[in-house]
């Protein structure tokens, strides 16, 4: 073990003296404080102005959350086995420490998949694996560790918010992949048709609103494995994802205006407007969680959102995803950015 590594690791043992929890998590893993906001953009889409049914979607602003399914680990949840040898040493060494100091850091959203549609989002960021420990079949999501919610029970759960709401859009992000064989591809690609059937919309010219209401498709899937899209004509590429990988909001906005430099993507797209933690900042501040990280932090990031514009300019945005969806204004500043383009 490096030196640098062994000192992050004493210092980690030295915390445990301390209450780990930070007063964030409760008994059950979750994470206290949080406004919920429910039903409060849930039909947002259906009510913009007509103006609006006829631009593309990648011309559009559109909400979106990062690591969506993160709100269903908790303590238990088991660590991915693609963290690093330290992480695993000590998710075995120490289980009942290790795994709460991890949770803090892995949870991004609070508010449930269907609270999220409610509260507006329309991106939804799918993290996905097959646990070696688990089931032939049985797909999870991950964030550094595993949730015990499936992915088929999830699709489930939107496709059934859908059918409430006929004319919301939805684009979903199949990424990650983790032990996924050819196999579970295929399974994980006939329950998506099997889920959502008609509501699919096919690979192709990124649609508008009027479009899709037209032909009752309601569900856009990115799916981040070329070999299986150039399989599937329901499947889109892989939508990228401007990930500034930066735990100070500054720098996070640096990055992202500096990508806006080059020129929007052609088609639909992502700007993150997350911080991110490494495995030395979790080890150094084991009494801190990503919520505190992310916290002060939110009002900075919030200006920037609402300086940006939707359309098809080079450094026009298109989905903006953001983490702790409910906590303020985020969805809300994101919908008004269409308004921009009523005056275009």
């Amino acid at each position: 073990m490096r030196t640098g590594s062994l000192h992050l690791l004493l210092s980690f043992l030295r915390s445990l003296g301390s209450p780990v929890m930070g007063g964030q998590v409760n008994a059950a893993g979750s994470f206290l404080g949080l406004p919920c906001t429910r039903n409060a953009n849930a039909d947002w889409m259906s009510a913009l102005c007509p103006r609006l049914w006829d631009v593309p979607l990648h011309h559009l602003s559109i909400p979106g959350s990062h690591d969506t399914m993160t709100y269903s680990l908790n303590k238990k949840s088991p660590i991915s086995r693609t963290e690093s040898p330290l992480l695993q040493f000590l998710a075995k060494a120490l289980p009942c420490i290790t795994r709460p100091v991890v949770l803090k850091w892995s949870v991004t959203q609070v508010l449930n998949v269907t609270e999220q549609l409610d509260a507006g989002v329309r991106y939804l960021d799918l993290r996905i694996a097959h646990m070696l420990e688990g089931s032939e079949k049985n797909l999870h999501f991950v964030h550094m560790m595993y949730t015990a919610v499936l992915v088929e029970d999830t699709l489930t759960e939107i496709s059934e918010w859908l059918e409430k709401h006929p004319q919301e859009v939805v684009i979903l992000a199949c990424r990650n992949f983790e032990g996924m064989t050819d196999d579970l591809h295929e399974y994980l690609v006939a329950c998506v048709r099997n889920i959502f059937g008609h509501m699919l919309c096919p690979r192709g010219e990124v649609p508008t609103l009027r479009q899709l209401w037209a032909r009752g498709e309601q569900v856009l899937l990115s799916y981040d494995d070329e070999g299986t899209v150039r399989r599937h004509g329901e499947l889109w590429p892989a939508i990228p994802y401007w990930w500034g990988n930066q735990v100070k909001p500054e720098k996070l906005i640096r990055y992202l205006e500096h990508m806006k430099s080059y020129g929007r993507p052609g088609g639909l797209f992502v700007a993150g407007i997350n911080l991110t933690e490494n495995l030395q900042y979790i080890l150094a501040h084991p009494s801190e969680s990503l919520w505190r990280l992310t916290l002060p932090s939110l009002p900075q990031l919030r200006a920037w959102v609402r300086d940006q514009c939707p359309g098809p300019g080079t450094c026009c945005t298109n989905i903006i995803a953001g983490d702790f969806i409910g906590s303020d204004s985020f969805v809300n500043d994101v919908i008004r950015l269409n308004e921009k383009l009523l005056s275009c």
